[in-house]
């Protein structure tokens, strides 16, 4: 049973076994963290706070990851590693996952609307939501992979920086937000405080794929000249 449950993992594991994912998430975030902090530090007529802007920059942002990461498979992973073909059900579990956060997460916001309380703790619960999904997406593929144990520790720096950040004095979480005029439900604090928090996970994403990526490097083998095309391989 243990050998199939590692099997199963696998895929996963092999997903992120170049660090891949991890520098896309930790760009996305940290590229989020900047729209968000223009957003906030800049007159609302300027070109930051249009809507179009907005879409904009999740397209860029989409894209150099698209490619980014299509590249270093591409010219590293698979020729190094082979090519490995996920299932279509594999591709619809994700989606289901990934629909299911989506509104947890509008809910959250809801819910935090009607409250009209002041959002600043709540920040630790998202940073421990995210920390779980690390944990157990990335984090377990240890198991699979001795090379990615030492990933629990990101997990304990993503729980604890979470923590550090929600108890920051309200003085210094509002002067990262700029004073920005906000909803009542969603002070200039909570937003200094998840500005933050985006900053500190999408940091500990790119020195965690960075450090596995070049992982990576160091324990596979380049290709020969006269090696063929990888052969594909259905997981």
């Amino acid at each position: 049973m243990d050998q199939v449950e590692s099997l199963l993992k696998r895929p996963k594991a092999y997903y992120n076994i170049d660090g891949a994912g991890e520098l896309g998430m930790g760009f996305m975030c940290l590229g989020y963290a900047l729209i968000i902090w223009l957003q906030m530090h800049t007159p609302k007529d300027s070109i930051w706070n249009q809507m179009y802007m907005l879409f904009i920059w999740v397209g860029l942002m989409v894209a150099i990851i698209h490619f980014g990461t299509k590249a270093i498979k591409n010219h590293i992973t698979y020729p190094r590693t082979g090519f490995v073909a996920y299932r279509a059900q594999n591709r619809i579990w994700t989606a289901i996952i990934a629909s299911v956060v989506s509104a947890l997460s509008v809910a959250g916001l809801v819910l935090a609307a009607h409250s009209h309380r002041h959002i600043v703790m709540p920040v630790f619960f998202i940073g421990l939501f995210f920390a779980a999904g690390y944990a157990f997406g990335i984090a377990r593929s240890g198991g699979v992979n001795a090379l990615f144990r030492w990933k629990w520790v990101v997990v304990l720096a993503q729980v604890i920086g979470s923590l550090l950040i929600a108890l920051l004095p309200e003085d210094l979480t509002t002067a990262l937000s700029g004073g920005s005029s906000l909803p009542a439900w969603f002070s200039a604090s909570s937003a200094g405080a998840f500005l933050l928090w985006l900053v500190l996970y999408g940091t500990l994403l790119l020195i965690s794929g960075a450090i596995s990526f070049w992982l990576y490097l160091c324990h596979t083998q380049a290709p020969a000249k006269e090696a063929n095309e990888p052969a594909n391989a259905d997981v």
